[in-house]
């Protein structure tokens, strides 16, 4: 094993690396904008950053203030980068710089008087009034100007159903709540805007964000795209297999589908163009694998966190339920590639063009080792806050070391050198955090004593800007469905809905499942993934719950199609952020992401009929042959009905399938699926007679050619 003195590359890389990690915001340009205020953004975000990491290492401050602070640095953020970038006249920008500093004082107002406002709860005063209402209005400012149009309409008519609730016919009529009533609701307290999902935000959603930018800037993406061409770049569809694995890899830290499009498919999508693979199919490819990164263990997309804050259980427990889905979903797009390859005749990429995947990873291990903690950490029973600082902070230790290793000469001492700082940063599990921010700061005075060494401190210091600046969208999203969130547990109007899923479900399941998924792909249109849960989940969950769904695979179920709904036309997000990559239009990429991963709408059903699927509690088969035999024989069958699916879908196979043979491997596969007495010997002996009756096909075709 070679010694890691420039192994992982972490300062060339992140230096030298092209703009990928500039990603696009909602509705903003990359960067901070020019001049002065420019520098004043970045440096906003970076003090961000160091908040939050504060708070998380240290936790000194109650959480309600966590909450306001991390709002107020959202709004001062978001309108500062509003009127930097989007802003056409010195007025205009002002303004945006005023509603920030305005939005930024909220949160200084809730950490001042935050014992006093305990005491006066229900007894507002007009500046109370006042501040939560200046709130309320520039959160859906924010949310309008950052994510859109959709969200904050969304937000609205729940809000207005709030006022006006009283009002309308039953069973929507509600007692009626005054202003006062509301404001406090929303603007106070933790029901609103500082909910659960703002907590999420600040509590782990942020430092995960900032996690993926430091492991980025390290060169994290370099080695994942390095191993991923050498190990499937050779294969049938080489290219897109690339996309796939990469993708899936980028998706273990950065846990954001449009994110991994930006990042990953700089690389991918040229290189899948020119290999022969049409615009849009490879536009496709990326999105999909993309998507997918969300349900991707360890650290999947923001979604998790919240809904282990939501049903209070571990985050592990989260990630078990999504590991066997996760594999099924990556397998499904590798499947279709690779039937899509063999249908146009794609080969894969010449072997002598190629790295040696494990030479990339001999090469940059120490990459490996941050992740490789965060993942120990989250399974030892330790909090997602305290697993995600201290990955961060060992991904800070590896960037700061590396130029301070290569100046060491003989290869002994650097690997001594290395050996010695893993140590001392492993050492924070029993010496606390204290030591390991001392371990930090040593590194960064001893790279400032240094020339060669000092360009590293500006990588820490850009990861810090971007991670905040990327998880600008994601806490926006969680302050605006507090609205929404509020408005459920204010008015009860939640247990309506509940109420006729459950109507409907004690008929037929199925449909009700099938509601619960438009209803997804429908807000999906025009919300993100993480609103989109929390909005669903609270209303379809509790229903599935009464109707026999456990909640964990209720949860998952929601969070599944509302992944989904970033492929599905007309809105499809991911597809339309691989548009300008792949040249072509968004709701033709979006046409094949839906083909690429049509197999994949079914797992979801699957896991609700068998639970043992995401790896919840058994069924028959588990009474009569034992847990794992069940879990195996579920896995295997869904296997073969997807594959089965996506024969059906692309018409390939060992050669082009027959309209018959496509309409039979259809058939197999939805009988795979149901779980009827009998479907399953169905489904076998269909798929038995299918991949016979098209292999003999083939076959004599061969033989008569």
């Amino acid at each position: 094993m070679s010694a890691p003195s420039a192994a992982p590359g972490a300062a060339s890389s992140a230096v030298h690396a092209p703009d990928v990690h500039e990603e696009v915001t909602e509705g903003l340009p990359p960067g901070f904008g020019p001049g002065i205020m420019g520098k004043v953004a970045f440096w906003i975000a970076v003090a961000f950053s160091l908040f939050q990491l504060w708070t998380a290492g240290y936790g000194t401050l109650p959480s309600q203030v966590v909450r306001a602070m991390h709002v107020g640095f959202l709004l001062l953020l978001g309108f500062g980068l509003v009127g930097n970038l989007l802003a056409k006249t010195a007025v205009t920008r002002a303004i945006f710089w005023g509603l920030g500093l305005i939005g930024f004082g909220t949160g200084i107002y809730n950490w001042v008087l935050y014992e006093e406002l305990i005491r006066r709860t229900g007894f507002l005063t007009h500046a109370d009034l006042v501040v939560g209402t200046v709130l309320v209005v520039l959160v859906f400012e924010a949310s309008r100007r950052l994510m859109g149009w959709p969200l904050a309409i969304i937000a609205g008519l729940f809000l207005a159903y709030c006022f006006l609730g009283q009002h309308m016919p039953a069973p929507f009529i509600h007692r009626g709540y005054d202003f006062e009533q509301i404001v406090e609701h929303f603007a106070f307290g933790t029901e609103g805007i500082y909910g659960t999902p703002i907590y999420v935000s600040s509590a782990y959603i942020f430092i995960f964000v900032v996690f993926a930018a430091f492991l980025e800037r390290a060169g994290m993406l370099n080695l994942f795209n390095d191993f991923a061409l050498g190990l499937v770049g050779g294969v049938r569809g080489g290219p897109a297999q690339v996309a796939v694995l990469s993708s899936a890899l980028m998706g273990t830290i950065s846990g954001s589908g449009v994110a991994n499009v930006v990042a990953s498919g700089q690389f991918t999508i040229p290189m899948m163009k020119r290999f022969g693979f049409k615009p849009a199919f490879a536009g496709g490819v990326e999105a999909t694998a993309s998507m997918g990164g969300q349900i991707m263990p360890p650290v999947m997309g923001a979604v998790a966190f919240i809904m282990a804050e939501t049903l209070n259980v571990p985050y592990a427990a989260v990630v078990q339920a999504a590991i066997l889905p996760a594999i099924l979903y990556f397998g499904v797009v590798f499947w279709m590639v690779w039937l899509q390859a063999g249908r146009d005749g794609l080969r894969g990429l010449p072997r002598s063009e190629l790295p040696n995947p494990w030479h990339a990873v001999r090469d940059q291990w120490p990459l490996i080792l941050p992740l490789a903690a965060l993942v120990y950490l989250l399974f030892a029973g330790y909090t997602p806050i305290f697993a995600g600082t201290m990955g961060l902070a060992l991904v800070a230790v590896l960037i700061l070391g590396t130029p301070l290793a290569a100046m060491i000469g003989p290869t002994a001492f650097r690997l001594v050198f290395w050996v010695a700082l893993g140590l001392a940063a492993a050492a924070f599990l029993k010496l606390g955090v204290n030591f390991l921010v001392l371990v930090i700061g040593l590194l960064v005075l001893a790279c400032a004593l240094f020339k060669g060494a000092r360009p590293t401190i500006g990588i820490l210091r850009d990861a810090l800007a971007q991670g905040a600046r990327n998880a600008l969208p994601v806490g926006i999203a969680c302050a605006i469905v507090g609205i929404v969130i509020g408005t459920l547990t204010l008015t009860g109007i939640a247990s309506t809905f509940i109420g006729a899923i459950i109507a409907i479900g004690r008929d037929n399941l199925f449909l009700s499942l099938v509601l619960t998924m438009i209803t997804c792909l429908v807000l999906g249109m025009g919300i993100p993934t993480i609103p989109n849960y929390i909005i669903t989940s609270s209303l379809a969950g509790p229903a599935l719950l009464d109707l026999g769904v456990p909640l964990l695979v209720s949860h998952m179920f929601v969070f599944y199609f509302g992944i989904m709904a970033d492929l599905t036309p007309p809105v499809a997000l991911a597809c339309f952020a691989a548009g300008p990559i792949a040249k072509a239009p968004g709701l033709k990429i979006s046409l094949q992401a839906v083909r690429l991963a049509a197999a994949g709408f079914v797992i979801p059903f699957m896991a609700v009929y068998t639970p043992s699927l995401m790896l919840q509690d058994g069924g028959a088969i588990a009474e009569a042959w034992g847990y794992p035999v069940e879990v195996v024989y579920i896995f295997l069958k869904a296997v073969l009905a997807i594959g089965l699916w996506g024969v059906a879908v692309v018409g390939q196979l060992f050669g082009r399938a027959t309209m018959l043979e496509r309409a039979l491997a259809l058939a197999a596969g939805v009988s795979l699926i149901l779980a009827l007495p009998a479907t399953d010997e169905v489904g076998f002996a269909l798929a038995a007679g299918t991949v016979l009756l098209h292999w003999l096909r083939v076959r004599r075709a061969a033989r008569a050619a």
